[in-house]
């Protein structure tokens, strides 16, 4: 497989003779205010540039949008993306959404879903923490969110476990599924009084000790207001914790390859 980053928790995804994009954030640097409600809203977004065209980027089989917050699914993204590429999303909610905008090949993805060859495992999230959900207000604001598991005889099995922070169902993923390549998402995004809604760098070690021979593709950082981990802070951590060889935080149009 080849994993390229291309900016925040976009990249491409290249396994088993398909390209799949992940949650295309589209917009040009500083198109969007930052998020109300989180850490430094203060500051536009994305705060970086996109390291590809457009063309390159939509140079795809199909799109997996994770779960539709504005950081994964920008109004850049509905505008430009195709309207009979297929999309794989987590939900009827984010089904109907993405049908309204136009949308056409829609598949909601399940435990038992196929692309071709490919087995599409929909995994579950939580996008923040018990106190956040509890608020009826902030619950309605984070939402659900989706991963995914990718499994094919010729590759190695891969898990792009999504927005979320370090709960039960993510331990039972992957023991269950035993991941060769794990995707986490470990900016550590703070909304305001309730922490953080994503993975952060001490994540990396509780992986680690499920799986220690997986290799951990550390994304969704330094493009977004309210992600306060940089990837030097994450390879840092790593490296006193000597996970480092099993640590990778691929710059903006970086790919790897496993």
């Amino acid at each position: 497989m080849k994993i390229t980053q291309v900016r925040n928790a976009t990249q491409i995804i290249e396994y088993a003779g398909k390209k799949f994009l992940i949650d295309p954030l589209l917009a040009e640097k500083d198109a969007y205010p930052g998020y109300e409600g989180c850490v430094r809203s203060d500051i536009r977004v994305p705060m970086v540039e996109l390291p590809f065209d457009i063309a390159t980027l939509l140079d795809v089989d199909a799109i997996i949008v994770t779960h539709t917050h504005p950081d994964h699914w920008d109004d850049a993204a509905v505008a430009q993306i195709p309207k009979d590429k297929p999309i794989f999303v987590q939900n009827g909610s984010d089904e109907q959404l993405l049908h309204s905008q136009g949308f056409t090949r829609l598949t909601v993805l399940t435990e038992q879903t196929l692309f071709g060859d490919i087995a599409l495992i929909k995994t579950v999230c939580q996008h923040g923490t018990d106190a956040a959900y509890a608020n009826p207000d902030i619950a309605a604001r984070l939402g659900d969110a989706s991963g995914v598991v990718f499994k094919h005889p010729d590759e190695k099995t891969l898990y792009l476990i999504g927005d979320s922070i370090w709960v039960p169902s993510v331990e039972d993923n992957l023991t269950k599924h035993r991941p060769d390549v794990l995707i986490m998402n470990t900016g550590w995004a703070h909304i305001l009084h309730y922490g953080p809604i994503i993975f952060g760098k001490e994540d990396l070690i509780k992986a680690h000790l499920i799986l220690p021979q997986a290799q951990i593709v550390a994304t969704h950082m330094e493009a977004i207001n309210h992600c306060l981990v940089t990837r030097s802070d994450l390879m840092e951590y790593a490296r006193i914790n000597e996970i480092d060889n099993f640590v990778s935080a691929p710059l903006d149009g970086e790919s790897l390859v496993y």
